[in-house]
């Protein structure tokens, strides 16, 4: 996608017009654009392509009302013919139509060619490109992993795609797989991803400065849920390659981090499993001893991925860091509560949670913060264990999710808890139907503010 911007002087002149403006700009226009305009009946609102006296493109005009939405370029693109146009516009406005342009050019096409010549962007400011390239990059690898069939994506696939991303950057990764699991005292991840013969593993990726503010991120990796023995019906497990979105988004998140060298010791922590029936299959009415200690009643196989976080959440408090941020498709409370464009998020630190929310409405990438409602903790009782993995009503569920979550982590550690859907299910400019990163811009830009001065 990044090969449809280019940096440069040439190309058909594109001119991004604001709704309000356009009746002063067509006046200033020659009578030829005039004409053409009227004779085509251009009503004032989107695009048109103006031809020059030999009949080849001479001019192109996009009117919208959000001249300064990300999203601003993310339908034309689709609509030109392949050819270089030239951007002359503000700083702001080159970002948002790069970034827009690069995306609405996103095509998932592992399995199905795309034989589609797509035009190109060119802007006066190779910085501008090169940024708006890594930026892209991050987005479009968190819709891949997410639209991947879970075939080809499972915990052993992520495990290639954290060691390739380490790879390009220097980071290291170890992974602990299968049994060794249970040696090393990660009992939940472990007993979720037993039944598959796709060996469960907790995935750990380190990067940068050793002495550097550490920021963690942990990211739900249950490449199929099939709910266990509390077997999902079958339009519920259709599109259930999608839970592993929560690793997809922290590995785009961590290129998006390793790529712009920000200043931080880095570390991503992804527990992978594929939640599979079998004869070893986990049970409703196990206990399980998790990492942290705490005891924890199976009430439901199909409420997994607080399970497998909550090993990983203790691990990542182990290492104290300065921030702790995890991702995940966690509940459809969740999606009943917002939708499932607006991701909601929660989190201990008051300071933290207002950064996120201004740096998403600034990148127009918003998220929403949900309460942690402390009285709620009740509902997730057991009477013969510390903690049971589901609440004992489906009213308020992506709380009582976020509550179990809050219990495996230090009191004193700044944690955030992102629950997002990852999936688009509607067609938006620059946003396909499939997989989709939500958050990722907005916690980028807030580490980017606090850390990068």
């Amino acid at each position: 996608m990044t090969q449809h911007l280019l940096s440069g002087t040439e190309g058909i002149p594109l001119s991004i017009i604001a709704a309000d403006e356009f009746t002063a700009w067509l006046e200033q226009q020659p009578s030829a654009q005039q004409t053409w305009l009227t004779n085509t009946k251009f009503s004032g609102k989107g695009l048109s392509v103006i031809p020059g006296p030999d009949g080849s493109i001479a001019q192109v005009i996009y009117v919208t009302p959000e001249v300064d939405s990300y999203w601003v370029c993310g339908d034309i693109v689709n609509e030109l013919p392949a050819n270089q146009y030239r951007l002359d516009a503000n700083e702001t406005q080159m970002k948002v139509a790069a970034f827009s342009w690069a995306l609405g050019a996103y095509k998932f096409d592992r399995y199905k060619a795309n034989d589609k010549q797509y035009p190109q962007l060119v802007i006066n400011n190779p910085q501008i490109v090169e940024q708006t390239a890594k930026l892209v990059r991050s987005v479009a690898m968190v819709r891949d992993l997410v639209n991947t069939p879970a075939a080809d994506m499972m915990p052993q696939h992520l495990g290639e795609q954290m060691e390739a991303l380490a790879d390009e950057f220097g980071g290291q990764v170890t992974q602990i797989v299968g049994d060794e699991l249970i040696a090393q005292n990660y009992p939940t991840i472990h007993m979720v991803g037993r039944a598959s013969e796709n060996l469960p593993r907790l995935i750990d990726l380190t990067w940068g400065d050793e002495n550097a503010p550490k920021v963690t991120l942990v990211g739900k990796g249950v490449c199929f849920d099939s709910g266990g023995l509390d077997l999902k019906p079958g339009a519920g497990m259709r599109l259930m390659k999608k839970d592993m979105g929560g690793a997809a988004h922290v590995i785009g998140l961590a290129h998006q981090i390793m790529a712009s060298n920000l200043p931080v010791r880095l570390r991503v922590l992804v527990p992978a499993v594929e939640n599979a029936v079998s004869a070893n299959a986990f049970r409703p009415g196990d206990v399980i001893t998790t990492r942290k200690g705490l005891t924890v009643e199976i009430d439901n196989t199909d409420a997994e991925g607080r399970l497998v976080l909550c090993d990983a959440l203790a691990e990542a408090s182990d290492d104290n860091p300065e921030l702790l941020i995890d991702f995940a498709t966690l509940t459809g409370a969740m999606r009943i509560a917002l939708g499932t464009e607006l991701p909601g998020f929660f989190s201990n630190d008051d300071d933290v949670a207002l950064g996120f929310t201004a740096a998403g409405l600034k990148v127009e990438d918003p998220v929403w913060r949900m309460p942690l409602h402390k009285p709620y903790m009740e509902l997730t009782g057991s009477d013969i264990a510390d903690l049971a993995n589901c609440g004992k009503t489906p009213f308020g569920g992506a709380i009582t999710a976020a509550l179990y979550l809050e219990a495996f982590v230090d009191k004193k550690i700044s944690w955030s808890h992102f629950d997002v859907m990852a999936w688009n299910n509607r067609k938006l400019p620059g946003r396909p139907v499939g997989g989709e990163a939500f958050g990722i811009r907005a916690v980028f830009e807030y580490l980017q503010q606090r850390f990068d001065k």
